[in-house]
């Protein structure tokens, strides 16, 4: 693939954006993909916005995905997609988390959770999907497999086949989340 292509994760700190990245790299690395990869805590640890940019191809000068220009965004709480569009390419893949978390100034009565979120993907991104990821994972044993239910959805639309996505998951994971994840992973493709 001489095009490059460009992913962006974008998350609440805690939700495994980080982890569905790394995920996501180590196979394409796998496949001899170049692959450049680029992560923004903002406050991740209070809750705050966490981003990841993933780049591809053949060969990959910077990590950095300008606005406009992502062939798809990851996004694991709906406010954060919100906040991402303007980083979508016209016909890009937008991949949605339908979960809130609400932030501080929400928690705290001084600003509003945004509302009709979904609608607003929609009309906005003429390729979005919206997933229960959260909701799948619970049911498959855990909440936290949501990253790799959104991953697993991502691999289906990028239709990237030639890696063993599988065995990548079980090489990242913790050994006790490994068939946990492996599920996910093949929940969020079949999304």
């Amino acid at each position: 693939m001489k095009e490059v292509k460009n992913i962006l994760f974008i998350g609440v700190g805690g939700q495994g954006t980080i982890l569905a990245s790394k995920i996501l790299s180590e196979g394409l690395l796998r496949n001899c993909y170049d692959v450049k990869m680029s992560e923004v805590h903002g406050m991740a640890q209070r809750g705050g916005s966490v981003t990841t940019q993933v780049r591809f191809g053949e060969k990959v000068y910077s990590p950095l995905i300008e606005k406009g220009k992502a062939d798809a965004i990851v996004a694991f709480e709906k406010s954060e997609a919100l906040r991402a569009l303007p980083y979508l390419k016209e016909g890009g893949h937008l991949i949605v988390n339908d979960y809130e978390i609400h932030p501080v100034p929400v928690l705290i009565g001084l600003e509003k959770y945004p509302e009709g979120v979904n609608e607003a993907l929609r009309s906005t991104a003429e390729n979005t999907v919206i997933i229960k990821a959260a909701e799948i994972a619970k049911d498959l044993g855990n909440m936290k497999a949501q990253n790799v239910v959104l991953l697993g959805a991502l691999l289906k639309a990028l239709d990237i086949k030639e890696v063993n996505w599988e065995e990548v998951v079980a090489s990242l994971v913790p050994a006790k989340a490994v068939e946990l994840n492996k599920k996910a992973l093949v929940a969020g493709m079949e999304v």
